[in-house]
């Protein structure tokens, strides 16, 4: 029977190509959610311009996008502004929201 010798490098230079191979680690999902009116979670991938969200009332919002989403009480962006969540803030937000306006880049 034969022993094979692997030197310690070997199992580093694996990893380190697996972590080349599947990239940084992030978590992979929406870039904007919120617990909707209905109780379950909702989520935007790459939102832009004014979207119809129904959240809000005490319940999560969570912004992962690049810019600030601005919360409306009206749908169509219209009404009283609620609030505006900087990109990485997490908030409860009441009262209840009907919209949200993103920016828009190209």
């Amino acid at each position: 029977m034969r022993i094979l010798r692997i030197p310690h490098t070997v199992p580093v230079l694996l990893l380190a190509g697996i972590s080349c191979v599947t990239g940084p680690a992030h978590a992979a999902g929406p870039d904007f959610q919120y617990v909707g009116q209905d109780d379950r979670v909702h989520g935007l991938t790459a939102p832009r311009g004014c979207v119809a969200a129904q959240g809000g009332g005490g319940r999560a919002v969570t912004n992962t996008t690049r810019g600030s989403a601005t919360l409306y009480q009206g749908p169509r962006c219209t009404g009283r502004v609620l609030g505006t969540l900087r990109p990485g803030e997490v908030a409860q937000v009441r009262p209840s929201f009907a919209s949200v306006a993103f920016p828009v880049t190209g």
